[in-house]
């Protein structure tokens, strides 16, 4: 079943009523949701309000939510403590990867992502497209970097030659922040489905960070997100290019865009769950290879 996204961005009362997310807001009829149907929940406005059995229902469903800050951008993903009947082993195991398994995940990682940015510059820019010859030059555990390599001739070639990857500076860069910012909630929404804990990382290890190995899977989708930015920035002239509620639905539209997986098309929802049962079974010894969502 294909889960939906639900955003939520103006003043509205959030309470469970008959296993339905009951959405209440002045003026307007009140709205229900059924909670199993949701994968992710956006909340998005200072003056929402929620019940704690809302929250409960939410995580017992495998619902990610998402929480916005003052600047409206996310800030917070509240994931359940448990998604999988086989947990506690799948996270013993995880905490047990040897060394080889961790660079060889990150190897095939980083592939992927320059393979993606690659496929995204032939969509978007003219010209000899290096990238897929960096992408054949990454090595386990990338000692080269050559990750940042190809960033340097990637955001030039996509963005322009004056672009900057700065998260903290308006236009290209917000839109960046939102549609990264979801595309992690539902990363680790996906691991947490797995039995995955999403704190223990592959190749980012941050003691104050909660999200690691969401923060390592995203990588290589990354570029869909680039994609569908430089989509909006060429029907919106640069000095207008704002975090609206316009293009925030169409960042939020990746997710339903269709990646190819083990060999067939899956909407990036699901597509996200084999993704996330790869990475486990080949932290777990069961397999080599890892299948990662392509555009």
């Amino acid at each position: 079943m294909i889960k939906r996204v639900v955003e939520i961005s103006a003043p509205a009362r959030l309470a469970l009523k008959n296993r339905q997310m009951s959405i209440e807001r002045e003026g307007y009829d009140p709205v229900t949701v059924p909670v199993e149907d949701i994968g992710l929940l956006i909340l998005d406005h200072p003056a929402i309000s929620h019940t704690q059995g809302l929250l409960a229902a939410c995580f017992e469903n495998n619902v990610a939510v998402l929480l916005c800050g003052t600047r409206r951008l996310p800030g917070a993903v509240l994931t359940p403590l448990e998604g999988n009947s086989l947990q506690s082993r799948t996270i013993a195991q995880q905490v047990q990867i040897t060394r080889p398994v961790r660079k060889r995940l990150w190897q095939a990682i980083i592939r992927a992502k320059i393979r993606q940015q690659a496929t995204v510059l032939s969509h978007a820019a003219e010209g000899e497209n290096p990238l897929f010859a960096y992408a054949a030059r990454v090595k386990s555990g990338d000692p080269d970097n050559i990750e940042a390599q190809a960033a340097r001739i990637y955001w030039q070639r996509l963005f322009g030659k004056d672009f900057r990857r700065d998260p903290d500076t308006p236009g290209i860069n917000s839109l960046l922040n939102y549609g990264y910012a979801v595309m992690r909630a539902a990363v680790a929404r996906a691991l947490v489905g797995t039995g995955l804990h999403p704190s223990l990382g592959i190749h980012h290890h941050n003691q104050y960070n909660s999200f690691c190995l969401a923060d390592d899977l995203i990588e290589p989708l990354r570029p869909a997100v680039d994609l569908r930015v430089y989509m909006i920035g060429k029907m919106t002239p640069p000095i207008e290019l704002e975090l609206t509620p316009e293009n925030k639905r169409a960042l939020l539209e990746v997710l339903s865009w269709d990646f190819l997986i083990n060999g067939g098309r899956l909407p990036l929802m699901p597509a996200l769950h084999h993704y996330a049962a790869s990475v486990r079974k080949a932290i777990c010894g069961e397999v080599e290879k890892v299948e990662i969502p392509c555009l």
